[in-house]
């Protein structure tokens, strides 16, 4: 073994040494959190511990009606294990919120005992609903409510009621004697009061199922409801570094290490360079942007201006042989507001509270929209019909004569007109009427809603149908136009990304740039704090937001990195970015 370890790269001697060691955690039967940079390669050690189990336990597990848990935050990361390990009988693999539910559905009376646990605005709705009694608990996605025959839960409601269950002994023995294992894939954004009741009463007392982590909390940028690290004493969690990248060439590996020296990457080609260019607008002599409300614009570059810079930035490269293309390259602009404006969805950025709703398309409007008459209108220009009814879930449906043809032509005309020139509600009324296509179950829901509820005097309406309606009406006044927009940045078929698009994503080329737009983030503050050690403990967070966010932008690359700072720089803050980039930096 050791003759073969000498002979293959560093990466693969750093994986093949991690997965080594979650062999033996898994065999020791303990507990352990494997943490692995960016570019380590985590889902194939995952998916290696995986198999490892099935191998030690696979006859016992079928025999005894045993499972093990591998817990994802994306129906993709599902999708993704589940294929990688066959499907195989004794693996559970899904979302955190769709495996808490089929876990906790059937503890009817504990969920209802637990529902004044809730926060939002649950206090009220039972108020109004005479109490919780012997409502059957339901989990929908959509609004929540409670009747006298039932209670509808939000997702984030699943996660605080497995958390509650899971401190209650009795469920606690039930759920251990069916999932012994539990492995949890990017462990860092599982929300925090689950994380805690998960350490307090399986990792800290040892008893009950083993749990495995596979994560990196310096790639926590999802919010502050997630835990980031998860902690314990060192012979209750063991843990595992991963100190690979199978990503990035060897100039950007030296600049993560900079970063994080904590957790020293080795390259996979020590022979590779790679192209690492920085440039800053300090010397721009104009004047910057205020603060604004919020405190959100402060020092950075006139919107027209920061424009300009990212244009000459991408010639400059250009000259450098970068070869800039949605096919090559990808440009992180870091706050949404910003790319919203530039990608031309602005109204629907401005519409949803939470960017979730219409980036990952939790909102069934979005869903609805993007993934059904926008693949299904493409299919129909392109004049693939047969795309065209799988996409507007028709297979059945056959156009044979030419009469079926002129119908089709003359609705998907109609659809034509409105998508280019009406709102979401013009279009959605349009497919009430023509059912070309139909709506989907859960849009056909909302829209019967709708219309009740607009049927009733606005002095009549409980706060929950007022709230409903005003959200409804906002989405159907959206310009459709804006909807062919999203899908293209969804669909990755645009140079341009954000936060939510960079995370377990890499491109061959990146261009990040750097400026304000969100109080959340501010490059300036960060760089000047980039020595950990003089940071203070009430401002840890914010400079992990700031530090985690960075990090991830510059492990997306695999040949070359570039980051453009739109926002002023002060003095300190260069000194910082010399530290990390060296003599990379430049004058944009």
């Amino acid at each position: 073994m050791e003759q073969q370890l000498q002979e293959i790269n560093p990466a693969e001697k750093a994986s093949i040494e991690c997965i080594n060691k979650v062999y033996e955690a898994i065999d020791q039967n303990l507990s352990f959190r494997v943490e692995a940079g960016a570019g380590a390669g985590k889902t194939y050690t995952l998916i290696k511990a995986l198999k490892h189990l099935i191998k030690k336990y696979e006859g016992e597990f079928i025999k005894n009606h045993k499972k093990i848990v591998c817990i994802t935050y994306t129906n993709v990361a599902k999708d993704e294990i589940q294929s990688r390990v066959d499907s195989h009988p004794i693996i559970v693999a899904d979302t955190i919120h769709a495996f808490a539910w089929q876990v906790i559905q059937c503890f009817q009376q504990p969920l209802r005992d637990r529902m004044s646990e809730l926060d939002g605005d649950w206090e009220e709705r039972i108020k109004q609903a005479g109490g919780v009694n012997k409502q059957k608990v339901k989990y929908d996605l959509g609004y929540p409510k409670i009747t006298t025959d039932e209670i509808y839960l939000h997702h984030n409601d699943i996660i605080k009621l497995f958390a509650s269950l899971i401190r209650d002994d009795k469920f606690r023995r039930i759920f251990s004697s069916k999932y012994p294992v539990v492995l949890i894939d990017e462990y860092q954004d599982t929300n925090r009061g689950l994380a805690d009741a998960i350490v307090e009463t399986f990792i800290e007392t040892q008893s009950g199922s083993r749990i495995g982590l596979f994560g990196d909390h310096w790639q926590k940028i999802y919010g502050s409801e997630a835990c980031g690290l998860i902690e314990a004493d060192a012979d209750k969690l063991i843990v595992i570094g991963k100190e690979a990248n199978f990503r990035s060439d060897k100039n950007i590996v030296t600049v993560l290490n900079r970063m994080r020296p904590e957790l020293p990457q080795q390259e996979c080609d020590p022979n590779s360079q790679g192209d690492v260019v920085v440039y800053h607008t300090n010397d721009w002599q104009g004047i910057r942007r205020s603060p604004g409300p919020g405190g959100h614009w402060g020092g950075d570059l006139p919107a027209q201006q920061a424009h300009n810079y990212l244009e000459i930035t991408k010639d400059k490269l250009n000259h450098k042989g970068w070869n800039i293309s949605p096919d090559t390259t990808k440009i992180l602009m870091l706050t949404n507001n910003v790319l919203a404006s530039e990608q031309g969805y602005q109204t629907i950025n401005s519409t949803f509270r939470y960017n979730d709703d219409y980036l990952k398309l939790n909102d069934p409007y979005m869903d609805f929209l993007v993934s059904t008459i926008e693949v299904g209108a493409e299919a129909f220009r392109e004049q693939k019909y047969g795309a065209m009814l799988d996409a507007f879930g028709l297979r059945t449906v056959k156009i044979r004569t030419h009469a079926d043809k002129e119908v089709w032509q003359d609705n998907m005309a109609r659809l034509e007109e409105v998508r280019n020139n009406g709102t979401i509600g013009n279009v959605i009324d349009l497919l009430k009427v023509t059912k070309r296509p139909r709506l989907s179950p859960k849009l056909e829901e909302k829209e019967a809603r709708f219309e009740g509820i607009s049927k009733i005097d606005t002095a009549d309406r409980d706060e929950d149908d007022r709230n409903f309606f005003e959200k409804t009406s906002r989405i159907r006044s959206i310009p459709y136009k804006e909807i062919p927009n999203l899908s293209a940045y969804i669909n990755d078929q645009t140079l341009y990304s954000t936060k939510h698009g960079v995370k377990g994503a890499e491109f061959e080329n990146v261009i990040v740039v750097l400026g304000r737009g969100w109080n959340h983030y501010n490059w300036s503050s960060f760089l000047e704090k980039i020595d950990q050690a003089n940071v203070a403990e009430d401002d840890r967070d914010t400079f992990e937001r700031n530090r985690n966010l960075f990090y991830v932008a510059c492990s997306r690359p695999r040949k070359r990195l570039c980051l453009l700072f739109t926002q002023e720089l002060s003095v300190s803050a260069m000194e910082g970015l010399r530290e990390l980039f060296g003599d990379t930096i430049n004058i944009a």
